[in-house]
């Protein structure tokens, strides 16, 4: 799964993962972000009429365009093995695909010494950005744009850590992910191209693990730094 992730490099950096000409987003700099949470609204990338890269920003949760009300389930990801067929998000699969620009993850562990929730930082070489494969939609009864997260079997080397991990997609399928006229069929295949093989983790502190302090955003650049193991 992926429940909180970071995206805290300047917005230059996300300049090279899209071709961004619309000047609110060529001048965007939005500012660092280190403990993103479902239901925090985040920007997402979808794809223009002129094949340019837009952004967009959604609450980090999926609102399907058909519900009547906000979701209870957690719909912040989307499992691959069942993206195309689950009510909730077959008809974005094959419609209202978007990326998402991160430059990191947490995931969990459990502490053998307490039983408590150990938070571990998952990043690419170098601390480099990359995009989460993901859905969007947006809900006209409730008004509501939201994206998810694309999720499938971890590989190593995060299967260590954990059995799920959210799709990194290869930038080169960018274009086929994103366009709207790719053939569903053709989706789950374009899904298979990952740059996940090089991933790198450390612990870090147990602070992450709330994501608001006195209804405050529990949101600072400590978050993301490694604890020393004993």
């Amino acid at each position: 799964m992926c429940g909180r992730y970071t995206r805290y490099l300047p917005w230059s950096e996300i300049h090279r993962l899209y071709r961004l000409t619309a000047p609110t987003d060529v001048g965007r700099n939005d500012p660092p972000r280190y403990n993103i949470a479902p239901t925090d609204e985040v920007p997402f990338v979808t794809i223009a009429d002129d094949a340019s890269h837009k952004v967009r920003t959604g609450r980090w949760w999926l609102v399907p365009f058909w519900a009547k009300e906000m979701p209870k389930a957690a719909m912040f990801n989307a499992r691959i093995e069942s993206v195309d067929t689950a009510p909730a998000f077959r008809d974005a699969f094959k419609a209202k695909r978007c990326l998402v620009p991160a430059d990191g993850y947490y995931e969990w562990t459990i502490s053998p010494a307490d039983g408590k929730k150990d938070p571990w930082f998952i990043f690419q070489p170098g601390h480099a950005p990359f995009s989460f494969a993901g859905l969007w939609a947006y809900n006209s009864n409730l008004d509501v744009t939201s994206c998810t997260i694309i999720t499938q079997p971890s590989a190593a080397p995060v299967n260590q850590i954990h059995d799920r991990q959210p799709l990194m997609l290869d930038p080169a399928y960018y274009d086929a992910w994103l366009d709207s006229k790719t053939p569903a069929a053709d989706l789950k295949e374009i899904l298979s191209h990952v740059i996940d093989g090089k991933l790198q983790f450390y612990r870090v502190g147990r602070e992450v693990n709330a994501a608001a302090i006195n209804k405050q955003p529990n949101d600072y650049a400590g978050l993301v730094e490694p604890i020393r193991l004993l």
